[in-house]
């Protein structure tokens, strides 16, 4: 019977790591997405990896140490060992938990067209890009429906026509045969305004792409601190 595959709600006075642990996850179950706290998430992340222990101030530290929820699971392994008390376990834990969102978001960008979704597209660079500490370039190919073609990692260095040559980005295009494109890098200082080089490199890729029919919709940068368009901001 279902009722006999279902584990019994803590009793009132469960005391220690096991009823704390209880007591989480039925609020996670009854309370949805805001039910827990940034510490309490990394908590539960970090249960399978402490059979027995109290993993609240092993969440809080990491908090203490990354700043957020996000600087926390988008951390490097490296860093993440530096914390007292994490085992690889435990690191593996928030990697897997950074690797579903990251999916979940692509997986909403790829079943429609972008323009048409276009928080989607933001929330999906912002967890793939935000937290990155080098600065990456990538061109998002567009069929004529506007839907995602291919998302192209052009390399990692400063955005300029050493690290992106704006006839290779549109003859890449047309070999896709891609309709469109929007350009996408990060900032790894956290802001994301753009510098002169970003508008002047976006313009030699839009000219190139309207002499041979490709368009460039956009150029979002990414940042800590938010994103920028510059169609938005009228520099297309």
């Amino acid at each position: 019977m279902d009722g006999m595959n279902r584990s019994p709600a803590p009793a009132a006075g469960a005391a220690g790591p096991a009823g704390h642990r209880a007591r989480l996850r039925q609020r996670l179950l009854e309370g949805g997405a805001e039910a827990l706290a940034d510490y309490e998430v990394l908590e539960y992340l970090l249960f399978g990896a402490s059979a027995r222990g109290d993993t609240k101030p092993l969440a809080k530290a990491l908090l203490a140490r990354f700043g957020s929820l996000s600087g926390v699971l988008n951390a490097e392994a490296g860093a993440l060992r530096q914390i007292s008390g994490i085992s690889d376990a435990g690191i593996g834990a928030l990697k897997i938990a950074a690797l579903a969102a990251r999916r979940m978001a692509r997986s909403e960008v790829r079943q429609q067209p972008v323009l048409g979704s276009w928080q989607a597209l933001l929330d999906y660079l912002a967890i793939d890009m935000a937290h990155l500490t080098v600065e990456r370039v990538r061109v998002l190919y567009l069929d004529t429906r506007n839907r995602l073609i291919l998302d192209h990692w052009v390399g990692d260095g400063t955005l300029d026509e050493a690290a992106i040559h704006p006839r290779e980005v549109i003859r890449r295009g047309l070999d896709l045969g891609a309709a469109a494109l929007i350009l996408v890098h990060n900032h790894p200082s956290g802001n994301p305004e753009p510098s002169r080089a970003d508008v002047q490199i976006t313009h030699r890729i839009a000219e190139a792409g309207r002499l041979l029919g490709i368009i460039v919709h956009d150029h979002v940068i990414v940042g800590r601190e938010g994103h920028v368009s510059l169609r938005a901001k009228g520099l297309i």
